[in-house]
């Protein structure tokens, strides 16, 4: 397994950062790396973290200090002189550790220079008797590299680690001179192996982030989005990128292939401190299109469906065609059959998201409890304008009417012309189809979950073929 992670290492380290074009049709997710640095820092607030470091670091039977050691029972210096007191001076134990303050450098075709400085607190008891307390500024260093794991997920992996010790401060007891090297070095020599393994941690909990991405989300009853890296993780000096590729399933488990844009998608330059997510049309339209194959695009409409203000009955029908009517009576209701048979169209471009819907629209004279009878069919086009709003977790899109054009393809009775009937439908589908349809668009465009990225205030900016979210780290 570490294996195939080091060799994938190897082979990132050689790649070089996205120019700006969105080869594939995955959803191109650009992560700061101050948002890096957020989820290493909360990842040691409040964690268990830094309390697995306390505890005891040397005692007089371990280590140097030791009996066996250099300034021990039988060691080199321990028979007279001041080093004699050596003896007296019992384990010293970490009892307190300083939230860390974290900084990092990403580093292009490696991965992470990342440092810990803090402050550790060592309690014991003095050659000379009494409590000995002791405060050491530690900057750990440490490089992380950047891969893919065996499950296909991000992953930090620790490559080197060192302590660098700064000031020794004494805080209460006594501690003569020559021992206060001796301290020193035993410190220096223990703590490595005690504050390394907090950053191997701090690297796990930032993973189990990381892997978020990568993750089955589902789309109602229409089916789920599984994203997947689509190619190794890339890094420039200021953000990671992850090319995700998103797959979707419908509600049986099938994986849906819808048409894919013919060019990539040009992708607009990231800007300092801001995370970026970029979405696909691709995710619109394969939505749109499991709405399509559900039927749940399709409606009848009568009378009970729309407003008063809105008429659904031959009397007003008669007044708009006559000529469509033949023998029916006035004020008889009427039914709208709608049918979608094509998958509709998204447009993303100049600024504006923009739905098309080809329908054909069946209209009936209806007699509750009895046989609708047909009058005429129409075909239609409904251009609907979608506004794009961001959460946490996903777009959301709300339609409006922009427009509906129809032409006469069928007439029990005479030929008339159907563009008469286009305010009149146009009524009834803002009153009764737009809201059913906000309703099934309720489970909106997933977006990868990436270090807990939060795109709720996201500025978005409609491209060609996409959708950009850009947020402040």
């Amino acid at each position: 397994m570490m294996l195939g992670v080091w060799s994938l290492l190897l082979l990132w380290g050689l790649m070089t950062p996205c120019q700006g074009l969105l080869e594939t049709v995955g959803t191109l997710a650009r992560i700061d790396k101050d948002e890096l640095g957020k989820a290493i820092q909360n990842s040691l607030v409040g964690g268990p973290i830094l309390q697995n470091v306390l505890g005891t670091v040397t005692s007089v039977n371990h280590g140097i200090l030791g009996s066996g050691g250099l300034l021990g029972g039988g060691g080199l210096l321990s028979n007279g002189g001041v080093f004699g007191v050596v003896g007296k001076l019992s384990g010293l134990k970490i009892e307190e550790l300083t939230l860390p303050k974290v900084s990092l450098r990403l580093l292009p075709g490696f991965g992470v220079q990342l440092n810990l400085h803090t402050k550790v607190g060592l309690h014991g008891s003095g050659p000379l008797g009494g409590l000995l307390q002791l405060e050491v500024e530690v900057n750990v260093s440490s490089r992380v590299g950047l891969g893919v794991s065996s499950r296909g997920t991000p992953i930090l992996v620790l490559k080197s680690c060192s302590t660098l010790l700064g000031h020794i401060s004494l805080l209460s007891g006594l501690l003569p001179a020559p021992l206060f090297g001796i301290v020193e070095q035993t410190v220096f020599k223990m703590l490595p192996g005690l504050l390394c393994p907090v950053v191997d941690s701090v690297l796990g909990v930032v993973n189990e982030l990381l892997s978020c991405a990568l993750s089955l989300v589902p789309l109602g009853a229409l089916g789920s989005v599984e994203f997947s890296l689509a190619t190794l993780p890339l890094i420039s000096n200021q953000y990671i990128e992850l090319d995700i590729n998103p797959i979707i399933k419908s509600a049986a488990g099938d994986i849906i292939d819808f048409p894919k844009p013919p060019a990539p998608v040009k992708v607009p330059p990231k800007e300092d401190h801001t995370s970026q997510v970029t979405v696909p049309l691709y995710l619109f339209n394969t939505v749109f299109g499991l709405l399509q194959t559900n039927g749940a695009l399709n409606i009848d409409i009568t009378s009970k469906q729309v407003p008063n203000n809105v008429p659904l009955t031959t009397t007003d029908l008669a007044a708009l065609v006559p000529e469509a009517l033949g023998k029916l009576p006035p004020g008889q209701q009427l039914m709208l059959s709608l049918r979608v048979k094509e998958v509709p169209s998204v447009i993303l471009q100049n600024k504006k998201a923009t739905v098309s819907i080809p329908a054909d629209i069946y209209v009936l004279s209806y007699v509750p409890k009895g046989t609708p009878e047909a009058l005429f069919e129409l075909n239609g086009v409904i251009t609907l304008n979608a506004q794009l709003t961001p959460s946490a977790t996903k777009l959301h899109i709300s339609l409006s009417l922009e427009r509906l054009n129809v032409k006469l393809a069928s007439s029990f009775a005479h030929a008339f012309d159907a563009s008469r009937l286009e305010e009149w439908l146009s009524d009834v589908i803002r009153a009764a189809y737009v809201p059913k349809l906000n309703v099934d668009l309720d489970v909106g465009i997933p977006l990868p979950k990436v270090l807990n990225v939060n795109f709720a205030n996201a500025v978005l900016e409609i491209i060609e073929n996409a959708i950009v979210l850009t947020v402040k780290s």
